[in-house]
């Protein structure tokens, strides 16, 4: 390097596109027009509405496919009709799907325990994997989560004595 000029030759691979015989996209693409035909296709036909979907109020017209997986029930679908009416670009539009799909969790939770099966939290949660893999982490959450429930059933009980002094001395 000689006053700030550097050779671009030295550097590993430069260069190599500049022989057009080398170009992946040479020859150049032989043009029909065909290119400004792709909106003139034939459209699906749309599939039936059997259930309850919720849709963006920002789009005109229910999409020809969508999920049917999860419809929208109890207090988590009450949520995810709230977030639909918002626009997309609001916290209240994703804010309350995040809240809803937590909300879903634990309706699924009970709705398993309805049903007989008592699901196992500590596999499907990945605490033996957690425990293998990062000890010091599983152990900083088990000692959190048990301080904030110590300190829950501890307001708790402490409201409940209160209340029962006060209801004694009237």
């Amino acid at each position: 390097m000689k006053n700030n000029q550097f050779n671009y030759k030295d550097i590993p691979g430069w260069g190599m596109d500049a022989d057009p015989e080398n170009e992946p996209n040479y020859p150049m693409k032989n043009y029909t027009g065909d290119d400004h035909q792709r909106i003139n296709y034939a459209r699906a036909d749309q599939q039936p509405i059997d259930m309850e979907v919720l849709m963006s109020n920002e789009r005109p017209a229910m999409t020809r496919v969508y999920g049917t997986s999860v419809p929208p029930t109890g207090l988590s679908g009450m949520v995810r009709r709230y977030a639909f009416k918002h626009s997309e670009d609001r916290y209240r539009h994703w804010i309350p799907l995040i809240l809803a799909d937590r909300i879903n969790v634990v309706e699924g939770l009970i709705e398993d325990i309805g049903q007989g099966h008592f699901p196992n939290i500590a596999a499907e949660r990945g605490w033996k994997v957690e425990w293998k893999h990062n000890p010091k982490g599983m152990a900083t959450k088990v000692i959190v989560a048990a301080g904030l429930g110590l300190l829950l059933y501890l307001s708790l009980r402490s409201k409940k004595k209160k209340s029962w002094k006060a209801s004694l001395f009237k």
